[in-house]
């Protein structure tokens, strides 16, 4: 599971764009309880959702053109412009090159092959995420996209991630870790096949952000009591926990999990 103590190619930032961020702050405040405190009048509206005093995730207006409210999970890079370049050379696209954030880290966005979208931090003063694992924050990290080992061959050329097989009801899940210590210890997340499960059928392909949730049936009922949809029904899932799949009232789609406590 994800911890704090970031190495290459773990998941060390995420954030929200959203076209109403007051209204989306007040949707999360409500579901998981965060606290948001803005980043200041230079940051362009950009702010930190928090637990504790601890950054969970942020939040920021949509930049891109065209682009849609989604999360947007982050990897760490040790050297972003030699990763930018790897995303490149291995069939991705990079839609912003590297940039320095106000001296806080070095900020990239990219695009898989098969069109799932996700950004490189590399850490400069912010080295990443204040909390992780913890309830109401980020536990997993799930790509879905139509060739799971092809998106596997790209980014272990990116970071050298690792992947072990399990089979999982109607298909084999393929669960990620960094390159480097125990390969269960190390893991974060995994890679599923696009299909007519979880996403509720409405698909493309995409990292889904995981959050832990003590109570997921509570939590989904919050979430659509202050406007959200359910893609994916609570579910329990065997040796995995119980899951849903949610959209947020512009829907920036997210995931709840209550790990199974053997695991």
């Amino acid at each position: 599971m994800l911890g704090t103590d970031f190495s290459t190619g773990s998941p060390n930032w995420l954030d929200l764009g959203s076209p109403d961020t007051d209204a989306a702050a007040a949707f999360y405040s409500a579901v998981f309880g965060w606290r948001f405190v803005s980043a200041g009048p230079e940051a362009g509206g950009y702010g930190f959702f928090q637990v504790d005093g601890k950054t969970v995730a942020a939040l920021g207006p949509l930049t891109e053109q065209g682009a849609g409210s989604a999360w947007m999970i982050h990897f760490k890079a040790d050297d972003i412009r030699a990763t930018a370049s790897a995303v490149t050379a291995g069939g991705g696209t990079v839609r912003m090159e590297p940039m320095d954030v106000m001296g806080e880290g070095w900020l990239a966005q990219a695009t898989d092959p098969q069109g799932a979208e996700f950004a490189l931090w590399q850490p400069g003063k912010t080295a990443g995420l204040g909390l992780t694992s913890a309830p109401g924050t980020l536990l997993w990290a799930e790509l879905h996209v139509p060739d799971p080992l092809a998106a596997i061959t790209f980014y272990e050329g990116l970071f050298g991630w690792r992947s072990q097989d399990m089979q999982a009801p109607g298909m084999t899940y393929r669960v990620l870790s960094t390159k480097d210590g125990d390969q269960q210890m190390a893991s974060f997340g995994g890679v599923a096949p696009m299909g007519d499960g979880a996403g509720g059928g409405v698909e493309r392909p995409r990292w889904v952000p995981y959050f832990h949730a003590e109570d997921v049936d509570a939590t989904v009922a919050a979430a659509t009591a202050k406007g959200g949809s359910v893609l994916m029904p609570a579910a329990d899932v065997p040796d995995v926990g119980r899951i849903s799949w949610l959209a947020d009232p512009f829907g920036a789609v997210f995931a709840l999990l209550r790990p199974d406590p053997r695991m």
